[in-house]
Protein backbone atom coordinates (compact mmCIF):
# COMPACT_ATOMS: atom_id res chain seq x y z
CA UNK A 1 0.00 0.00 0.00
CA UNK A 2 1.37 3.53 -0.53
CA UNK A 3 -0.02 6.85 1.14
CA UNK A 4 -0.47 9.81 -1.55
CA UNK A 5 -0.42 13.45 -0.02
CA UNK A 6 -1.86 16.12 -1.79
CA UNK A 7 -1.54 19.98 -0.73
CA UNK A 8 -3.57 22.70 -1.04
CA UNK A 9 -2.72 23.94 -4.50
CA UNK A 10 -2.95 20.83 -5.94
CA UNK A 11 -6.40 20.46 -4.37
CA UNK A 12 -7.33 24.20 -5.00
CA UNK A 13 -9.31 23.95 -8.28
CA UNK A 14 -12.03 21.91 -9.35
CA UNK A 15 -9.70 20.92 -13.17
CA UNK A 16 -7.05 20.06 -10.20
CA UNK A 17 -9.60 17.60 -8.33
CA UNK A 18 -10.47 15.84 -11.35
CA UNK A 19 -6.49 15.47 -12.06
CA UNK A 20 -6.06 13.99 -8.50
CA UNK A 21 -8.73 11.57 -9.43
CA UNK A 22 -6.72 10.43 -12.71
CA UNK A 23 -3.48 9.97 -11.35
CA UNK A 24 -4.64 7.45 -8.07
CA UNK A 25 -6.82 5.49 -10.49
CA UNK A 26 -4.17 5.06 -13.07
CA UNK A 27 -2.67 1.68 -11.35
CA UNK A 28 -4.25 -0.96 -9.04
CA UNK A 29 -1.50 -0.74 -6.05
CA UNK A 30 -3.84 0.41 -3.00
CA UNK A 31 -3.93 4.01 -1.48
CA UNK A 32 -4.07 6.03 1.28
CA UNK A 33 -4.94 9.76 -0.25
CA UNK A 34 -4.55 12.60 2.48
CA UNK A 35 -5.78 15.62 0.96
CA UNK A 36 -5.08 19.42 3.01
CA UNK A 37 -7.99 22.33 2.66
CA UNK A 38 -8.23 23.70 -0.12
CA UNK A 39 -5.13 26.54 -1.26
CA UNK A 40 -6.53 30.02 0.81
CA UNK A 41 -9.09 27.66 3.05
CA UNK A 42 -6.82 27.60 6.35
CA UNK A 43 -5.95 31.73 6.09
CA UNK A 44 -9.79 32.29 5.63
CA UNK A 45 -10.89 30.13 8.23
CA UNK A 46 -8.01 31.87 10.90
CA UNK A 47 -9.45 35.13 9.88
CA UNK A 48 -12.90 34.19 10.74
CA UNK A 49 -11.43 32.81 14.14
CA UNK A 50 -9.69 36.32 14.73
CA UNK A 51 -13.13 38.30 14.11
CA UNK A 52 -14.45 36.35 16.53
CA UNK A 53 -11.72 35.90 18.98
CA UNK A 54 -12.15 40.25 19.07
CA UNK A 55 -16.09 39.92 19.18
CA UNK A 56 -16.37 41.55 15.87
CA UNK A 57 -19.56 38.70 14.12
CA UNK A 58 -20.50 41.40 11.78
CA UNK A 59 -17.14 40.95 10.45
CA UNK A 60 -16.76 37.48 11.10
CA UNK A 61 -20.10 36.38 9.52
CA UNK A 62 -19.32 38.48 6.11
CA UNK A 63 -16.07 36.27 6.21
CA UNK A 64 -17.89 33.28 6.56
CA UNK A 65 -20.29 34.10 3.39
CA UNK A 66 -17.62 34.95 1.51
CA UNK A 67 -15.99 32.04 1.84
CA UNK A 68 -19.08 29.54 1.59
CA UNK A 69 -19.70 31.79 -2.01
CA UNK A 70 -16.67 30.25 -3.23
CA UNK A 71 -17.42 26.32 -1.65
CA UNK A 72 -20.89 27.33 -3.53
CA UNK A 73 -18.66 27.89 -7.11
CA UNK A 74 -17.04 25.63 -6.57
CA UNK A 75 -18.67 22.51 -6.68
CA UNK A 76 -20.83 23.79 -9.20
CA UNK A 77 -17.41 22.63 -11.36
CA UNK A 78 -16.56 19.45 -9.39
CA UNK A 79 -19.65 17.46 -9.94
CA UNK A 80 -20.65 16.82 -13.08
CA UNK A 81 -23.96 15.56 -12.57
CA UNK A 82 -27.41 17.15 -10.52
CA UNK A 83 -27.18 13.85 -7.82
CA UNK A 84 -23.27 15.04 -7.17
CA UNK A 85 -23.88 18.55 -6.97
CA UNK A 86 -27.03 17.57 -4.47
CA UNK A 87 -24.48 15.54 -2.12
CA UNK A 88 -21.58 18.23 -3.05
CA UNK A 89 -23.94 20.99 -1.52
CA UNK A 90 -25.07 18.88 1.82
CA UNK A 91 -21.48 18.90 2.46
CA UNK A 92 -20.46 22.14 2.32
CA UNK A 93 -24.05 23.33 3.58
CA UNK A 94 -23.48 20.72 6.61
CA UNK A 95 -19.72 21.76 7.44
CA UNK A 96 -20.91 26.10 7.09
CA UNK A 97 -23.83 25.27 9.61
CA UNK A 98 -21.33 24.52 11.81
CA UNK A 99 -19.23 27.04 11.16
CA UNK A 100 -21.91 29.69 11.45
CA UNK A 101 -22.73 28.17 15.02
CA UNK A 102 -19.15 29.16 16.62
CA UNK A 103 -20.74 33.08 16.20
CA UNK A 104 -23.01 32.78 18.75
CA UNK A 105 -20.24 31.08 21.44
CA UNK A 106 -18.74 33.02 23.78
CA UNK A 107 -16.13 33.59 24.49
CA UNK A 108 -14.42 32.44 21.57
CA UNK A 109 -11.61 29.57 22.74
CA UNK A 110 -8.66 27.84 21.65
CA UNK A 111 -10.77 24.99 21.45
CA UNK A 112 -12.84 26.75 18.65
CA UNK A 113 -10.53 27.74 17.46
CA UNK A 114 -8.95 24.33 16.48
CA UNK A 115 -12.47 23.70 15.42
CA UNK A 116 -12.72 25.90 13.16
CA UNK A 117 -9.27 25.62 10.91
CA UNK A 118 -9.87 21.63 10.64
CA UNK A 119 -13.20 22.38 8.45
CA UNK A 120 -10.89 23.06 5.59
CA UNK A 121 -9.35 19.34 5.71
CA UNK A 122 -12.93 17.96 6.61
CA UNK A 123 -14.71 20.17 3.94
CA UNK A 124 -12.01 19.06 1.16
CA UNK A 125 -12.12 15.04 2.05
CA UNK A 126 -16.01 14.73 2.13
CA UNK A 127 -16.50 16.47 -1.56
CA UNK A 128 -13.05 14.68 -2.75
CA UNK A 129 -14.94 11.33 -1.65
CA UNK A 130 -18.18 12.18 -3.09
CA UNK A 131 -16.92 13.49 -6.42
CA UNK A 132 -14.94 9.89 -6.40
CA UNK A 133 -18.11 7.73 -6.14
CA UNK A 134 -19.73 10.16 -8.96
CA UNK A 135 -17.32 8.61 -11.00
CA UNK A 136 -18.16 5.28 -9.96
CA UNK A 137 -14.84 5.01 -7.85
CA UNK A 138 -15.31 2.74 -4.54
CA UNK A 139 -13.60 5.19 -2.14
CA UNK A 140 -13.79 4.89 1.50
CA UNK A 141 -13.35 8.13 3.56
CA UNK A 142 -11.29 7.10 6.77
CA UNK A 143 -11.74 10.12 9.30
CA UNK A 144 -8.29 11.14 10.84
CA UNK A 145 -10.06 12.06 13.84
CA UNK A 146 -10.28 8.38 14.73
CA UNK A 147 -6.86 7.63 14.40
CA UNK A 148 -4.72 10.56 14.74
CA UNK A 149 -3.85 11.61 18.43
CA UNK A 150 -1.22 13.79 20.00
CA UNK A 151 -0.17 13.18 23.60
CA UNK A 152 0.22 16.67 26.12
CA UNK A 153 3.74 17.50 24.52
CA UNK A 154 1.32 17.83 21.09
CA UNK A 155 3.84 14.85 19.84
CA UNK A 156 1.90 12.30 17.71
CA UNK A 157 1.23 8.95 19.42
CA UNK A 158 2.60 6.66 16.73
CA UNK A 159 1.56 3.07 18.23
CA UNK A 160 -2.03 4.90 18.80
CA UNK A 161 -2.05 5.14 15.13
CA UNK A 162 -0.78 1.85 14.15
CA UNK A 163 -3.78 0.43 16.18
CA UNK A 164 -6.48 2.05 14.78
CA UNK A 165 -5.51 1.94 11.12
CA UNK A 166 -4.40 -1.76 11.55
CA UNK A 167 -7.59 -2.34 12.60
CA UNK A 168 -9.81 -0.41 10.33
CA UNK A 169 -8.09 -1.49 6.96
CA UNK A 170 -8.09 -5.18 8.20
CA UNK A 171 -12.42 -4.84 7.59
CA UNK A 172 -11.94 -2.80 4.27
CA UNK A 173 -9.27 -5.59 2.62
CA UNK A 174 -11.59 -5.55 -0.44
CA UNK A 175 -11.32 -1.73 -0.78
CA UNK A 176 -8.54 0.65 -2.78
CA UNK A 177 -8.77 3.91 -1.82
CA UNK A 178 -8.97 5.48 0.80
CA UNK A 179 -9.43 9.35 1.35
CA UNK A 180 -8.62 11.42 4.92
CA UNK A 181 -7.92 14.44 6.57
CA UNK A 182 -3.83 16.27 6.96
CA UNK A 183 -2.93 18.24 9.62
CA UNK A 184 -6.03 17.48 11.98
CA UNK A 185 -6.16 15.23 15.12
CA UNK A 186 -7.20 15.02 18.26
CA UNK A 187 -5.52 15.46 21.61
CA UNK A 188 -5.37 13.61 24.88
CA UNK A 189 -8.68 15.66 26.03
CA UNK A 190 -10.61 13.86 22.80
CA UNK A 191 -10.61 17.56 21.27
CA UNK A 192 -10.30 18.49 17.72
CA UNK A 193 -6.39 19.51 17.38
CA UNK A 194 -3.73 20.28 14.60
CA UNK A 195 -0.18 19.23 13.83
CA UNK A 196 0.42 22.70 13.16
CA UNK A 197 1.16 24.35 9.40
CA UNK A 198 2.36 22.44 7.13
CA UNK A 199 1.15 18.96 8.79
CA UNK A 200 -0.62 17.13 6.49
CA UNK A 201 2.68 16.49 5.30
CA UNK A 202 3.32 14.94 8.58
CA UNK A 203 0.26 13.01 8.48
CA UNK A 204 1.37 11.42 5.22
CA UNK A 205 4.38 10.22 6.97
CA UNK A 206 2.81 9.21 10.30
CA UNK A 207 0.58 7.07 8.69
CA UNK A 208 2.93 5.36 6.06
CA UNK A 209 5.11 4.93 8.79
CA UNK A 210 1.86 2.89 10.89
CA UNK A 211 1.06 1.13 7.59
CA UNK A 212 5.05 0.56 6.74
CA UNK A 213 3.78 1.69 3.60
CA UNK A 214 5.43 0.80 0.35
CA UNK A 215 6.00 4.89 -0.38
CA UNK A 216 4.82 8.02 0.65
CA UNK A 217 4.38 10.29 -1.90
CA UNK A 218 4.08 13.91 -0.88
CA UNK A 219 1.97 15.93 -4.58
CA UNK A 220 3.04 19.63 -4.61
CA UNK A 221 3.10 21.89 -7.38
CA UNK A 222 6.72 21.66 -8.64
CA UNK A 223 9.19 19.13 -9.37
CA UNK A 224 10.61 17.89 -6.51
CA UNK A 225 13.33 19.40 -3.85
CA UNK A 226 15.07 22.15 -5.58
CA UNK A 227 19.23 22.52 -5.01
CA UNK A 228 18.47 25.90 -4.02
CA UNK A 229 15.37 28.23 -3.69
CA UNK A 230 13.80 28.80 -6.78
CA UNK A 231 12.24 32.08 -6.05
CA UNK A 232 15.45 33.80 -5.25
CA UNK A 233 17.84 32.05 -7.90
CA UNK A 234 17.56 31.48 -11.26
CA UNK A 235 19.66 28.29 -12.22
CA UNK A 236 18.40 25.73 -9.63
CA UNK A 237 17.47 22.06 -10.55
CA UNK A 238 15.39 19.15 -8.62
CA UNK A 239 17.35 17.39 -6.71
CA UNK A 240 16.74 13.46 -7.44
CA UNK A 241 17.82 11.69 -4.89
CA UNK A 242 18.43 12.52 -0.94
CA UNK A 243 19.14 10.57 2.55
CA UNK A 244 16.56 11.09 4.82
CA UNK A 245 19.29 12.75 7.23
CA UNK A 246 19.86 15.31 4.33
CA UNK A 247 16.12 15.98 3.66
CA UNK A 248 15.45 16.24 7.10
CA UNK A 249 18.09 19.41 7.40
CA UNK A 250 16.65 21.23 4.04
CA UNK A 251 13.77 20.99 5.57
CA UNK A 252 13.97 22.51 8.91
CA UNK A 253 16.28 25.39 7.21
CA UNK A 254 13.58 26.37 5.25
CA UNK A 255 12.97 23.60 1.44
CA UNK A 256 9.47 25.23 1.91
CA UNK A 257 8.10 21.80 -0.36
CA UNK A 258 8.92 19.62 3.23
CA UNK A 259 7.53 19.94 6.48
CA UNK A 260 10.27 19.96 8.47
CA UNK A 261 8.57 16.79 10.71
CA UNK A 262 7.70 14.88 7.73
CA UNK A 263 10.94 12.66 7.17
CA UNK A 264 11.15 11.24 11.25
CA UNK A 265 8.33 8.46 11.16
CA UNK A 266 9.46 7.40 7.94
CA UNK A 267 12.43 6.68 8.57
CA UNK A 268 11.66 5.06 11.87
CA UNK A 269 10.26 2.35 9.55
CA UNK A 270 12.71 3.07 6.93
CA UNK A 271 9.76 4.15 4.25
CA UNK A 272 10.71 5.78 1.39
CA UNK A 273 9.76 9.20 0.58
CA UNK A 274 9.29 10.79 -2.73
CA UNK A 275 8.26 14.47 -4.14
CA UNK A 276 6.01 15.16 -6.99
CA UNK A 277 4.62 17.62 -8.98
CA UNK A 278 0.99 17.62 -9.54
CA UNK A 279 1.77 19.55 -12.69
CA UNK A 280 3.71 17.65 -13.93
CA UNK A 281 3.40 13.87 -12.77
CA UNK A 282 5.74 12.38 -15.18
CA UNK A 283 8.64 14.11 -13.57
CA UNK A 284 10.93 11.67 -11.44
CA UNK A 285 11.03 14.12 -8.53
CA UNK A 286 12.95 13.39 -5.59
CA UNK A 287 13.13 10.20 -3.59
CA UNK A 288 14.15 10.49 -0.22
CA UNK A 289 15.66 7.25 0.92
CA UNK A 290 18.74 5.48 2.51
CA UNK A 291 20.80 5.74 0.04
CA UNK A 292 21.33 8.49 -2.35
CA UNK A 293 24.33 10.38 -4.97
CA UNK A 294 27.71 10.60 -4.56
CA UNK A 295 27.50 13.97 -4.94
CA UNK A 296 29.49 16.32 -2.02
CA UNK A 297 26.79 19.48 -2.09
CA UNK A 298 23.56 18.79 -2.17
CA UNK A 299 21.21 21.50 -1.91
CA UNK A 300 21.48 24.85 -0.14
CA UNK A 301 18.12 26.34 1.77
CA UNK A 302 17.52 29.30 4.27
CA UNK A 303 15.53 30.32 7.47
CA UNK A 304 14.45 33.66 8.16
CA UNK A 305 13.04 35.79 10.87
CA UNK A 306 16.02 34.68 13.68
CA UNK A 307 17.45 36.57 16.65
CA UNK A 308 21.12 35.48 17.56
CA UNK A 309 21.65 36.22 21.42
CA UNK A 310 25.19 36.51 22.36
CA UNK A 311 25.67 35.31 26.12
CA UNK A 312 29.00 35.40 28.33
CA UNK A 313 30.29 33.73 31.60
CA UNK A 314 30.75 36.13 34.49
CA UNK A 315 33.00 33.56 35.71
CA UNK A 316 35.33 33.89 33.30
CA UNK A 317 37.64 30.81 32.02
CA UNK A 318 36.73 26.94 33.28
CA UNK A 319 33.04 28.04 33.87
CA UNK A 320 31.76 24.24 33.98
CA UNK A 321 27.97 24.01 33.91
CA UNK A 322 27.15 27.21 32.24
CA UNK A 323 26.19 26.04 29.30
CA UNK A 324 23.63 23.72 31.15
CA UNK A 325 22.16 26.97 32.45
CA UNK A 326 22.01 28.58 29.87
CA UNK A 327 19.34 25.73 27.99
CA UNK A 328 17.71 25.09 30.95
CA UNK A 329 16.59 28.43 30.20
CA UNK A 330 15.63 27.79 26.94
CA UNK A 331 14.35 24.10 28.34
CA UNK A 332 12.10 26.23 30.75
CA UNK A 333 10.01 28.45 27.78
CA UNK A 334 10.17 25.91 25.15
CA UNK A 335 12.04 27.50 22.70
CA UNK A 336 13.98 25.53 20.70
CA UNK A 337 17.90 27.05 19.58
CA UNK A 338 18.33 26.71 15.66
CA UNK A 339 22.49 27.40 16.07
CA UNK A 340 24.88 27.12 18.52
CA UNK A 341 28.42 28.17 18.50
CA UNK A 342 30.59 28.09 21.63
CA UNK A 343 34.12 29.57 23.00
CA UNK A 344 35.79 28.95 26.84
CA UNK A 345 33.53 31.92 28.45
CA UNK A 346 30.73 32.56 25.58
CA UNK A 347 28.03 31.27 24.03
CA UNK A 348 25.90 32.31 21.06
CA UNK A 349 22.38 30.66 19.47
CA UNK A 350 19.64 31.93 17.29
CA UNK A 351 15.67 30.82 18.01
CA UNK A 352 12.76 31.30 15.88
CA UNK A 353 10.88 32.29 18.16
CA UNK A 354 10.54 35.93 20.37
CA UNK A 355 7.72 35.12 22.26
CA UNK A 356 9.53 34.70 25.64
CA UNK A 357 12.59 36.61 24.52
CA UNK A 358 12.49 38.72 27.67
CA UNK A 359 11.87 36.09 29.89
CA UNK A 360 14.75 34.46 28.24
CA UNK A 361 17.26 37.20 28.86
CA UNK A 362 16.08 38.39 32.26
CA UNK A 363 16.49 34.90 33.56
CA UNK A 364 20.17 34.55 31.73
CA UNK A 365 21.43 37.90 33.11
CA UNK A 366 20.92 36.30 36.38
CA UNK A 367 24.47 34.58 35.79
CA UNK A 368 25.29 35.49 32.40
CA UNK A 369 26.37 38.99 30.13
CA UNK A 370 24.41 39.99 27.39
CA UNK A 371 25.06 41.76 24.50
CA UNK A 372 21.95 42.92 21.89
CA UNK A 373 20.08 40.64 20.53
CA UNK A 374 20.50 40.98 16.66
CA UNK A 375 17.02 40.33 14.87
CA UNK A 376 16.16 39.90 11.27
CA UNK A 377 18.76 37.03 11.00
CA UNK A 378 19.12 34.39 8.32
CA UNK A 379 20.47 31.06 8.68
CA UNK A 380 21.80 29.80 5.38
CA UNK A 381 22.36 26.10 5.36
CA UNK A 382 24.46 23.92 2.68
CA UNK A 383 23.69 20.57 3.16
CA UNK A 384 25.76 17.25 1.66
CA UNK A 385 27.47 14.53 2.06
CA UNK A 386 30.70 16.70 4.60
CA UNK A 387 32.60 13.36 6.21
CA UNK A 388 35.94 14.21 8.20
CA UNK A 389 38.01 12.70 5.56
CA UNK A 390 36.80 15.33 2.73
CA UNK A 391 38.91 17.53 1.37
CA UNK A 392 37.93 21.47 -0.19
CA UNK A 393 34.31 21.86 1.43
CA UNK A 394 34.45 24.91 3.66
CA UNK A 395 36.75 26.60 1.64
CA UNK A 396 34.30 26.24 -1.38
CA UNK A 397 31.59 27.42 0.60
CA UNK A 398 33.93 30.67 2.52
CA UNK A 399 34.68 31.78 -0.67
CA UNK A 400 31.53 31.66 -2.30
CA UNK A 401 30.74 34.31 0.95
CA UNK A 402 34.20 36.27 0.92
CA UNK A 403 32.46 39.52 0.48
CA UNK A 404 29.27 38.67 2.85
CA UNK A 405 29.57 39.01 6.58
CA UNK A 406 29.34 35.94 8.34
CA UNK A 407 27.94 36.24 12.14
CA UNK A 408 28.34 32.66 13.17
CA UNK A 409 29.80 29.66 11.69
CA UNK A 410 28.72 25.74 12.29
CA UNK A 411 30.37 22.88 10.88
CA UNK A 412 31.45 19.42 12.06
CA UNK A 413 28.49 19.05 14.09
CA UNK A 414 26.66 17.00 11.71
CA UNK A 415 28.43 15.43 8.25
CA UNK A 416 25.47 16.70 6.53
CA UNK A 417 25.26 20.63 7.17
CA UNK A 418 27.70 23.69 7.47
CA UNK A 419 25.28 26.58 8.56
CA UNK A 420 26.52 30.02 8.56
CA UNK A 421 24.53 33.14 10.13
CA UNK A 422 24.05 36.43 8.01
CA UNK A 423 21.64 39.44 8.43
CA UNK A 424 18.41 38.83 6.31
CA UNK A 425 19.18 41.49 4.18
CA UNK A 426 21.92 39.65 2.46
CA UNK A 427 20.10 36.63 1.65
CA UNK A 428 19.53 37.11 -1.51
CA UNK A 429 22.81 37.59 -1.90
CA UNK A 430 24.18 35.06 -0.30
CA UNK A 431 22.09 32.44 -2.17
CA UNK A 432 23.36 33.06 -5.43
CA UNK A 433 26.76 33.40 -4.74
CA UNK A 434 26.68 29.62 -3.36
CA UNK A 435 24.79 28.41 -6.44
CA UNK A 436 27.66 30.02 -8.71
CA UNK A 437 30.43 28.70 -6.59
CA UNK A 438 28.88 25.06 -5.41
CA UNK A 439 27.01 24.48 -8.34
CA UNK A 440 27.44 26.00 -11.90
CA UNK A 441 31.49 26.54 -11.63
CA UNK A 442 31.69 23.27 -10.71
CA UNK A 443 29.25 21.78 -12.84
CA UNK A 444 31.06 24.03 -15.95
CA UNK A 445 34.71 23.35 -14.58
CA UNK A 446 34.16 19.64 -15.06
CA UNK A 447 32.56 19.94 -17.99
CA UNK A 448 35.66 21.56 -19.24
CA UNK A 449 38.51 19.10 -17.94
CA UNK A 450 36.28 16.30 -19.26
CA UNK A 451 35.65 17.43 -22.62
CA UNK A 452 37.86 14.56 -25.29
Amino acid sequence: MQVWKFGGTSVGKPERMHSIRNLITEDSTRKIVVLSALSGTTNALISIGESLKANNDAEATQKIEELYAHYETFIKELYKTPAGYAEGKAIIDKEFSFIRSLVSIKPFSVKQEKEIVAEGELLSTQMFEAYLREEGINAVLLPALDFMLIDADNEPVLKFTEEKLSSILSQLEDKQVFITQGFICRNPRGEVDNLKRGGSDYTASLIGGAIVAEEVQIWTDIDGMHNNDPRIVKKTFPIRELTFEEAAELAYFGAKILHPSTITPAKLKGVPVRLKNTMEPSAYGTLIADKTSDREIKAIAAKDNLTAIYIHSTRMLNAYGFLRRVFEVFEKYKTPVDMITTSEVSVSVTIDSDEHLEEIMAELRQFADLEECDKDQTIVCIVGNFSADKEGIALKVLDAMKNIPIRMISYGASEHNISLLIHGKHKAEALNALNERCFLYEDAMKSIFSAP
